[in-house]
């Protein structure tokens, strides 16, 4: 159930009005999109961009086509996705995680590049800054800042007060886990908690990683936001309840995935807006020119189910803050 949307500060331009016109009869426009995952997990991403579209004007097979890729987790395929939609000549490619949106980066510095979930684009070198990019890339980040990791551990202590040990599964081929992973380390001494670090770079290491947190009795898991976790997230709650790991996540589909709860940006949303940025770019505007803009709306979301098998009780003030409770 919908409870609520927590609504954060804003960088970036005026929406665009909805009945803007679109671009000239007869002109079809290609557009790229390079999603991190599968079609399935980013069926709502994809959906939410092209009702953004068609409330600007653009309609798939009439005056714009949208050729979709999917890395499925796998950070490797990225450069030649992005190569393939380089030679098709699209107009604007749009971009979901920050590996797809430096591999786009890598592979054109002409062709405009939207992003709508990116972790830090200045440090990442996507952006010069978020007023003005100074670059072929605009769009929309993933989080706030790197402060988010302290949100996640706020919320962990608050369900799990007597929780004093909690591990961080993070990936070191995310260029954006460093950063969190050090401001999780600064958020933990705040809060009173030790960290244990889990570094996996592939789905095969993640077992070993849980196992070792169970046997080391950690009290609690809090997974970084990651395509490769995504694509892992049915097995990565399987595994977090098998083990008796109350799990925090930074994306929604873990706790639709039976993940106990999440804190993250509404990806959807982000992906909506996105479309504003491809319509103002395809009326002849500079993606150096943009502004990069942060989400507007965070979710919390808590799986009772999990909880109930995990044989914990969720305090009534965190549930009553939750946006949304899968029973």
């Amino acid at each position: 159930m919908n409870r609520r949307a927590l609504i954060t500060g804003v960088l970036g331009f005026l929406a665009i009005p909805l009945a803007a016109k679109a671009q000239p009869a007869g002109k079809v426009y290609r557009i790229g999109f390079l999603g991190g995952t599968s079609r399935t997990a980013n069926a709502d991403m994809t959906n939410a961009f092209s009702q953004g579209l068609r409330e600007l004007g653009y309609v798939e097979g009439q005056n714009v086509a949208i050729e979709y890729r999917y890395a499925e987790g796998k950070y490797e395929r990225f450069p030649d996705f992005m190569n393939e939609l380089v030679r098709l000549k699209v107009d604007v490619i749009v971009v979901v995680p920050t590996a797809a949106a430096l591999a786009a980066k890598n592979a054109t510095g002409t062709i405009p590049i939207v992003t709508v979930a990116v972790f830090d684009p200045i440090e990442s070198g996507l952006v010069a800054s978020l007023a003005r990019p100074g670059t072929n890339v605009t769009g929309l980040t993933l989080i706030a800042g790197a402060e988010i990791v302290g949100k996640y551990l706020e919320l962990l202590k608050e369900s799990l007060p007597k929780v004093s040990r909690v591990a961080v599964l993070w990936n070191p081929a995310n260029a954006a886990h460093p950063s969190l992973v050090r401001e999780a380390e600064s958020s933990a001494r705040t809060l009173g908690l030790q960290l244990q670090l889990a570094g996996v770079r592939g789905p095969d290491e993640v077992d070993n990683a849980l196992a070792a947190m169970a046997r080391e009795r950690v009290g609690a898991l809090m997974v970084l936001p990651d395509s490769m976790f995504v694509a892992e997230r049915t097995r990565l709650a399987e595994l977090a309840t098998k083990h008796r790991l109350p799990a925090m996540y930074g994306l929604r589909l873990h706790a639709e995935a039976g993940g106990l709860m999440a804190y993250s940006a509404n990806l959807p949303d982000s992906a909506r807006r996105a479309a504003a940025f491809v319509d103002r770019i395809l009326k002849g505007a500079k993606p150096a020119d943009l502004p990069v803009e942060r989400p507007t709306k965070f979710e919390l979301v808590i799986n009772l189910k999990t909880a109930k098998a995990l044989g914990l009780t969720i305090p009534p003030a965190v549930l009553a803050r939750a946006d949304e409770v899968i029973e």
